[in-house]
Parts: structure tokens; C-alpha cells; sequence
């Protein structure tokens, strides 16, 4: 895609330490969050220096990637740069119909064995990152990185499991709308999110949503056992 900025990872932090200025004043510790999402969240958005893991249920509910696409539109959109970190097939274009700015999105599709030296140095210089968790992560690995955002003030959003979490969001089901007798046009989802944590998260909550719409149909407390324009949009590829 013309306009595309391709770069080695020796660089990436060179290229993202500028996309978040600090807020002088101190404040802005929480980046917002679609209305629907805020429930199950402490703060009720996205608090500076957390991790708010997307689990991968049993079953790997495809609907994940419409809840990471909600979780970044708020903030997006409020002008916070967001960074996507070993998800090839996440695409600007529905990243673009969520509303996230696609001028202050990062893409670094394929990170390699680098992936924690990708991950921490954007950490540094933007406000979200998501990214896919390898399979082989140590906990020290992860620790070090939440670590990292907590100092640097970014939110971590860890795509499958991840412990230790300040909270971990699930999608437990999900239902599309738009398909009448074999034919027709899919429009949105229904999903039910689980939501668990500690400190304020630690009682967990079930929330059932339409995305992409904005309709928020019911928050579930419950007791249960806790357990752009598309030509300036950033790509970043491990040398």
C-alpha cells in the first residue's frame, strides 16, 4: 500500500517516542472507552500504566477481534496513538469503520524472536498496545513489560493468556444479526463479555453488548469463583 513506513525494529523506537507527548498538567490518567465497554472496566476506561488482557477462550470466539477494535476507538478517536503488535490479519479497514484514527495507528505484523524489544519499545512512546501473545512468553517476560507500562504510563492489551492481569476480558458468546432464511447481510454482533481482575476488577461481571452497534443491553454482576486516510498509515516490520 503506497505510503506505508516499513522500518527495522532498531528504529521503532525513534519513530514512536514522539507519538505521545506527556500531558504536562499530570492528568488524563484514563483514555476512554466506548460507553457500552465502560462496565466492566474500574475507572470505567482505560487507566494509564494497566494491562487489560483479551483472553482466548476454549472455543476462540472470532468476535475477540471486534472487542480489541472497540477497546481502541474511544481512545483513537480522543487523538491517543495505538500500536498493533503480531496480527497479520488485523485489518486497517475495519480498524477504519470502528473509528480508530488509522494516522495514529502502528502496525507491526510480524515482530519475530525481537517481539519484546518491539512490544517495550512502543510502550515507550504510545498510548495503547496491543499485541498477540507468543505461545512460549515466561512470566518474567510479561512482568517486565507490565512493568514497563505501568513507568511509561501506556496500557498494555495482551491478546490471549496472560497472567496477572489488572484485568481480563473474555468473550463467552456471541450471536450475529442479519442473515434471514439463508441469505441477507451480516450487521453486528450480540456478545457476552466476562470481565475478572483484582483490586477493583476483583468481582467479576458479565456484560452483553451489540458491536459494532452502541446499544448496551445489561450489566450482570455476579459472585462467581474469580478464576485516516489509509495512505498514512504507519507499518512497523521487524528487520
Amino acid at each position: 500500500m503506497a505510503g506505508r513506513m516499513v522500518v527495522g525494529s532498531a528504529a521503532l523506537a525513534a519513530l514512536v517516542r514522539p507519538a505521545s507527548a506527556p500531558d504536562p498538567a499530570g492528568g488524563h490518567r484514563m483514555l476512554p472507552v466506548r460507553p457500552e465497554l465502560s462496565g466492566l472496566l474500574p475507572g470505567r476506561g482505560l487507566r494509564r500504566g494497566s494491562t487489560i488482557a483479551v483472553g482466548v477462550g476454549q472455543h476462540r470466539h472470532s468476535g475477540t477481534t471486534s472487542l480489541l477494535l472497540a477497546l481502541l476507538a474511544e481512545a483513537s478517536r480522543a487523538g491517543s496513538w495505538c500500536a498493533v503488535v503480531g496480527m497479520p490479519t488485523f485489518g486497517p479497514g475495519a480498524a477504519a469503520e470502528a473509528g480508530i484514527a488509522l494516522d495514529r495507528l502502528a502496525l507491526v505484523p510480524q515482530p519475530g524472536p525481537e517481539w519484546p524489544t518491539v512490544v517495550a519499545a512502543l510502550i515507550d512512546g504510545v498510548d495503547v498496545v496491543v499485541t498477540a501473545v507468543p505461545a512460549a512468553v515466561s512470566a518474567s517476560v510479561a512482568g517486565r513489560l507490565a512493568a514497563r507500562a505501568r513507568q511509561r504510563g501506556s496500557v498494555l492489551v495482551p491478546y490471549g493468556r496472560w497472567d496477572g492481569a489488572d484485568v481480563t476480558l473474555q468473550v463467552v458468546r456471541g450471536v450475529w444479526e442479519g442473515l434471514g432464511s439463508g441469505r441477507g447481510r451480516l450487521r453486528r454482533r450480540e456478545m457476552t463479555i466476562s470481565a475478572r481482575g483484582r483490586g477493583a476488577a476483583a468481582r467479576p461481571k458479565e456484560l452483553t453488548v451489540w458491536l459494532p452497534g452502541a446499544e448496551l443491553t445489561r450489566v450482570i454482576p455476579r459472585s462467581a469463583p474469580a478464576g485516516r486516510p489509509e495512505a498514512a498509515l504507519r507499518v512497523v516490520a521487524s528487520a
